[in-house]
């Protein structure tokens, strides 16, 4: 019974210390870097396939839209931005963390969307890895002198055929 006491007494303070270091880590993000920088992938996944195919299956979508909104505290748009993905569905956005006028950028204020398609045949967006609704910059993957990364997603658009049926009066 001791045993298990000190197990746990140990495990909740190894908690603790994750959680004290990721915390860390976000504020000197927020404070120390000269730009935001969010990474990601954008693909295709077609519902239509067998469940092996639809699961390994998906493409890139090249020339899709990502967009990175930045509010302040109060909730107003401070930084609209976007960047299109490459040939591999990748994304690279880049943000000043301070913009004119000398204002500030809050990583944390931030949110990565989906924006558009421009494959016809896969331009339905999914919300999966939450690419409709955006992601908020919570934790960067990389911390290191000038260079906070975030990386997100990957995103994906759905085919048509794909598309959940919208209902009248939620039927």
């Amino acid at each position: 019974m001791a045993q298990r006491i000190t197990t746990l007494v140990l495990l909740i303070e190894i908690l603790f210390l994750v959680n004290y270091i990721s915390q860390i880590t976000t504020t000197a993000a927020e404070n120390d870097a000269d730009v935001i920088h969010v990474a990601g992938k954008v693909m295709c996944q077609d519902c239509t396939l067998n469940y092996d195919k639809w699961i390994n299956g998906s493409e890139p979508i090249k020339g899709a839209v990502v967009s990175i909104t930045c509010m302040d505290e109060r909730r107003r748009v401070r930084y609209y931005g976007s960047d299109k993905t490459d040939e591999r569905g990748q994304f690279d956005l880049i943000v000043n963390r301070v913009l004119y006028g000398g204002k500030d950028l809050k990583a944390h204020l931030c949110k990565v969307r989906l924006v558009s398609s421009p494959d016809q045949s896969c331009n339905i967006p999914t919300n999966y890895g939450n690419g409709q609704s955006g992601v908020e910059l919570v934790r960067p993957l990389m911390v290191f002198k000038d260079l906070v990364k975030f990386v997100v997603g990957p995103f994906y658009y759905t085919t048509p055929m794909c598309e959940t049926p919208k209902f009248e009066n939620n039927y």
